[in-house]
Parts: structure tokens; sequence; C-alpha cells
């Protein structure tokens, strides 16, 4: 089957199972699909995996990008072939102790990240996540590295320098930080009543440096700070434009959260919340576990002009050939990052926390 050409559109959605049905083969043969996420469901084994990424590869070119939430810890989609990483915790708790060996840390756990993935055939894991550790999160909770901003900044800054060598870009999230609220925007939304000043002085600061880095990608939080705007960030173009794109100079993409969270219900339909987030600056939106609402915002969406889109989602294209990240699997470097990243151990409340993102 040859490869249809066309160019990558704005939307991102999944897929059901271990292969692709027709029906999804058309779906992401429309034009404005322009990535598929994997899910837990999604994974039987490597060899399966690797199949179904080259099967969703060969159907355009250029290749739609294929993401997964793959954090390590109770976020990590794939297990059975894949080393264990453990929570972004670990490596906070770690810098409590040494500095210099939690930098080093979370540069292997990138790097064994990025290449066991890319290996399978996937471009990105939505990760690091930058929320702080505020302690009041649960949904957050064990994800973040840290409480202290430049903590989290530093951890991050490592884990990208690990990402990239693996061949993968960045995706910082929850933009602003949504560690400070209790709730979880899953199934409520949540709000963060600080001023514009106190975000400044904590939750942005991991943003800004990562930024300032050259990081691939952020994805915002579906809360509303109302002392800023009173739309959630990821439908505000406040957040996205004024101070995302103005004040900290981010030029990559914009993901928003999936649109059928609770708190992306204020802004209307599946194709109204999809319009919404485009216009207030995402350049992708991702509609996860409904089919047919996806196919909904397919045949309802009216885009805005988009000229940067191709430019910024090859940019998150994964680096390097498959065949050559399979190879890197099979060295002594890698076995000995390995090594390390699984004597990183993993703390008995590991799971702790609500479920993330998959389908109940």
């Amino acid at each position: 089957m040859q490869a249809l050409s066309l160019q990558r559109g704005p939307v991102m959605v999944d897929v059901a199972g271990f292969s692709l049905t027709d029906a999804e083969r058309t779906r992401l043969s429309h034009p404005l699909v322009g990535g598929v996420i994997l899910f837990r469901r999604n994974f039987q084994n490597i060899e399966q995996l690797k199949a179904l990424t080259a099967e969703i590869r060969r159907l355009r070119s250029p290749a739609l990008l294929i993401a997964v939430d793959h954090e390590g810890g109770r976020v990590q989609r794939f297990l059975e072939g894949f080393t264990r990483l453990p929570p972004m915790s670990v490596l906070g708790e770690l810098w409590q102790k040494d500095e210099a060996a939690a930098c080093a840390a979370a540069e292997d756990v990138g790097v064994v990240l990025a290449v066991e993935l890319r290996a399978c055939g996937i471009d990105l894991s939505f990760t690091p996540v930058l929320d702080l550790d505020w302690g009041r999160c649960a949904v957050i909770g064990n994800r973040a590295f840290h409480r202290e901003p430049e903590v989290v900044a530093e951890l991050a800054l490592a884990l990208q320098r690990g990402l990239r060598q693996g061949g993968m870009a960045t995706c910082g999230k929850h933009f602003p930080g949504h560690g400070f609220v209790a709730g979880d925007s899953h199934f409520l939304m949540p709000q963060d009543d600080r001023t514009l000043s106190e975000l400044e002085a904590d939750d942005l600061i991991p943003f800004a440096r990562m930024a300032a880095a050259g990081m691939g990608s952020v994805m915002p939080a579906h809360v509303v700070y109302p002392a800023v705007d009173d739309r959630p960030a990821g439908f505000s173009p406040v957040w996205l434009q004024d101070i995302l794109r103005g004040q900290l100079g981010f030029d990559g993409v914009i993901f928003s959260d999936d649109l059928g969270m609770e708190g992306a219900a204020g802004a209307g339909s599946f194709v109204e919340r999809a319009a919404a987030a485009l216009a207030a600056g995402c350049d992708m939106v991702l509609v996860c576990n409904q089919p047919t609402r996806a196919d909904e915002v397919l045949a309802g969406l009216q885009v805005p002009p988009q000229p940067k889109l191709a430019e910024r989602l090859q940019g998150m294209a994964g680096a390097g050939e498959v065949a050559s990240w399979q190879q890197e699997i099979g060295t002594a470097g890698f076995a000995e990052r390995q090594r390390r990243v699984l004597a990183l151990g993993m703390p008995q409340n590991v799971l702790q926390g609500p479920a993330v993102g998959e389908a109940s």
C-alpha cells in the first residue's frame, strides 16, 4: 500500500486495540489527523507494538506522530519487555542526598525511556511532568520531581538531555502548573486562585527554564486561574499566547490535554472544545477514548490558519532510524544505563494515586 501524501493535521486520536481496523485506517487518513496516542490496551508485546506503529507509519507521508504517556511510576503504558521506570519523585529524593547523582540518574532515565520507545517506532512520550509537588494534588503526587521549582527545573533539564540522546523531544506539562490544586481535572474543573506573581515565583519557573533550553512541546492544564483569566489554561490566549509564547518565548508545539476530560467540558461540544483550544493557541488537540467524538471533531472542525504547524510537528518526530535504536538496545552501554535505572528502586507507593488517562 502506497502512503498517502498528506501534511499532518491538528488532531491527535487513538486506536482501540493491537492492530488497526478498517474504520481506524479511514480515520487516520483524514486530513485533520496528525497523530495517534497509544494506551496500555494497545500493547500486547514488543513485536506487536512494532507491527502496530509500522502499520500506522505506512498510512501517510509524512508519517503520523505516534505518542504515549510513558513517564514512569504509575504512568507507564508499556511494561513487559520495557525497563520499569520509577516515579519522578524518586529522583527528587535522590537530589536531597546527592544533586549530581540525581541529575545523572535523570539523564539515564531519559535515555532508557526514549531509546526503548524509539526502538518500537514511537516518536514522543508526553513527559516530563513539571508540576510542583505541593502535597495536595493526588493526580500529580509522585509524578512530580520535587516541591522546589529550581530542583524540578534541573532534573527536567537532565531528563531532557537524556531524551534527546535517545532521539526524542520533550513535552512539559501541565502548564502553568497543576500541583497546587487538589482536584483532578479528569473529573472536575479545578481552580487555582493564586496571582500571576505568585505563579511566576514558583510553578512557572520550570516551564521558563525548559522553554529557554529548547523544550519541544507543552501541554497546558485543564485548570482555571481566575486571577489571570476565567478560562482554563488550555483554552486561554492569555496563558498560551501572551505568557507562554510571549513572555517565555516558547516556540514549540502546544498540545491540548484530552478534550474528553471534565476540565474541558465548559468549552461546549467536542467540536467547540477543539475550536476553542486551537483559537487560544494550541497547535494540536487530543481526543482520547471516544472515537465517535473524534469523528465529530473531524467532521465539524473549522481550523484557523496554522502557518507553523508543519514545522512544529516535524520537530516532534523521533530522530534516527527505528532499526538503529533497536541495535542500541543490544549494546553494553545501554545495558549499563538500564542497570542504573533499575537500581534507583521502586517505592512501595508507586501506584498510589488516581489512574491517569486510560479508558474506564
